[in-house]
């Protein structure tokens, strides 16, 4: 238990994801009864990264006698951005008792990812039904809306009276540890409050947490209260523990929210006992905040722009040795993490055209250096297609450019800038990947870059790939020293580094070095698109309501 206080670090616990309540209609099933209409169900299965098995996750209830049903029974799921939460939706008319899906009859299926949902336009996603050949099995619909309570942040503020003296020669120095219990009876930490230095009446600060940080949305689950006392050595004295809820602490200062510190091993061998001291609450209030979904959903759209380092230091792409190599077996370290990131932008992105740059190449017909040039074969359009066009683009490249030098970033993250400057009223966020083998030549020009690019609504992915020393690129990734130029700061955290290296599975699955690349690399952008909003003062717009569902065509 003492361990885990000194390593709980409050930027690296993974609160749980905001949840997402998807609901299901169906318009025009085939009609399988032949006295009635059919009497559907929609079954949803959820798939494993690493097996890529469906495992069921639910099923809504059946309605009888419609080719049209709404259904009442919702899915709540946990979303992750940045992971691609796999869907499948199974129809089957319901015309026996049993449990069993599959003694009734399959009407279609459809397969999306959860992104994809809460990327359409106002939340509602229209897929149609396949799976029986020759048959047309009609359309379900998909709306997705997240679920209110996970916007709520709580403040609070506490302060304790006649705690246990801790010290030989001082008084006590006390703090506290918050925990949420989880579903298997286990507590996890998720608050530890600043140390107050020698008193045994101690006043703390007033905090701020998220309300599913306390308690994951249920506010009758225990939160438990540890009280310590500081020791430098980390061996921090146990003084008792309580415990209470956030229905408890939601209702503010009052009799019932003074707490009794109880130390369970006093209270065992002490018959006089009574308590280790009292804990009270002075202020409680809470407050909503605007989150990822919220802007997504009020149409704010994810321009996706990839870079990649043509830099003779690769190696000849025709040599297996080459991070570059095109082999007709796998994919590359640099076509894999384009791919990872990609596919989970892309949901975000409504036109699907991806810019695509390469930098450090002699470019054809005369060898001119250059430091963002388009991949593919349009020279003067950087647009990609999907995913699968930035790849293509990417391979057609490497076969009529010739690797060179130096690697430069700061043109293509100021190209980047520029386009995000012309739009900053919220509508767009641009996320810039760059891929790389090494060392930036131009440190004190990309250090300015971004610094200014930092004032934008843009984000920076750096992947490291090959064996590489990255040290340099620690210095961008603002997590510990924010970057700076000239003396000025960067207003906000806006670059993600990290080493490819570190995410490649053991035993050779590639689906799972992309996935881990993946939620590493974008976990962060939620949060910068926030910071962004959040300083300018830009509210998400008003979902884009869309369209009703159509009307129910008797046929």
């Amino acid at each position: 238990m003492m361990a885990s206080i000194g390593e709980f670090d409050p930027l690296n616990t993974r609160v749980p994801a905001t949840k997402i309540e998807v609901t299901v209609s169906c318009r025009s099933l085939l009609d399988v009864d032949t006295f009635s209409k059919s009497d559907p169900v929609v079954v949803l299965y959820l798939q494993a990264v690493g097996t890529k098995e469906w495992r069921e996750f639910g099923r809504t209830e059946v309605i009888e006698n419609t080719r049209n049903p709404d259904f009442v029974r919702k899915f709540v799921l946990d979303f992750f951005f940045e992971e691609r939460q796999n869907l499948r939706f199974d129809v089957y008319n319901v015309d026996s008792r049993s449990c069993n899906i599959s003694k009734h009859d399959f009407l279609g299926q459809t397969f999306c990812t959860l992104g994809e949902i809460i990327g359409s336009t106002g939340g509602r996603l229209e897929k149609t039904l396949s799976g029986i050949p020759g048959k047309k099995c009609g359309v379900i619909i998909l709306t997705a809306e997240e679920l209110s309570n996970c916007r709520d942040i709580a403040t609070m503020q506490l302060c304790a009276n006649k705690l246990d003296k801790k010290d030989f020669f001082g008084k006590s120095d006390p703090f506290l540890v918050f925990y949420r219990s989880n579903e298997d009876g286990t507590f996890t930490i998720c608050h530890k409050t600043e140390v107050i230095k020698n008193t045994l009446n101690p006043v703390w600060q007033p905090f701020t947490i998220p309300v599913r940080a306390l308690c994951n949305g249920d506010y009758d689950r225990t939160v438990k209260i540890d009280v310590y006392d500081w020791d430098r050595d980390g061996s921090h004295d146990f003084i008792g523990e309580f415990t209470t809820s956030y229905r408890e602490l939601s209702q503010g200062q009052n009799q019932f929210n003074v707490y009794e510190v109880l130390n369970p091993k006093k209270k065992g061998k002490k018959k006089k006992y009574i308590n280790s001291g009292t804990v009270t609450l002075l202020s409680f209030k809470v407050e909503s905040e605007y989150t990822f979904v919220d802007f997504i959903r009020g149409g704010t759209q994810l321009n996706f722009t990839v870079a990649i380092d043509f830099t003779a230091s690769n190696g000849n792409p025709s040599q297996p040795t080459s991070l570059h190599y095109m082999s007709p077996y796998q994919m590359n370290a640099y076509a894999m993490a384009l791919k990872a990131v990609g596919e989970i932008i892309q949901d975000y992105d409504s036109d699907k055209l991806f810019p695509a740059y390469g930098f450090g190449a002699k470019l054809p017909p005369d060898g001119k250096i250059s430091h963002a040039f388009p991949l593919g074969s349009d020279s003067d359009n950087p647009n990609c297609v999907g995913i699968e066009g930035v790849l293509e683009a990417y391979f057609e490249s490497l076969r009529k450019v010739q690797l060179y030098g130096p690697t430069n970033f700061a043109p293509v993250i100021n190209k980047v800038a520029n386009c995000a400057a012309e739009i900053t009223d919220g509508s767009q966020y641009f996320v810039l990947l760059m891929i790389t083998d090494g060392v930036i030549s131009d440190m004190v020009q990309t250090k300015e870059a971004v610094v200014n690019a930092a004032g934008l609504p843009m984000s920076i992915i750096i992947v490291g790939v090959g064996p590489a020393e990255f040290d340099a690129m620690e210095e961008l990734d603002g997590d510990e020293v924010r970057v700076s130029s000239r003396g000025r700061l960067a207003e906000r955290d806006i670059v993600q580094f990290v080493p490819f290296r570190d995410y490649i599975d053991r035993s050779g699955n590639q689906v799972l070095s992309m996935a881990r690349l993946a939620k590493d690399v974008l976990a962060e952008i939620p949060d910068q698109l926030l910071s962004f909003m959040k300083t300018r003062g830009i509210e998400p717009r008003p979902s884009l309501s869309s369209s009703p569902l159509p009307e129910l065509r008797h046929i």
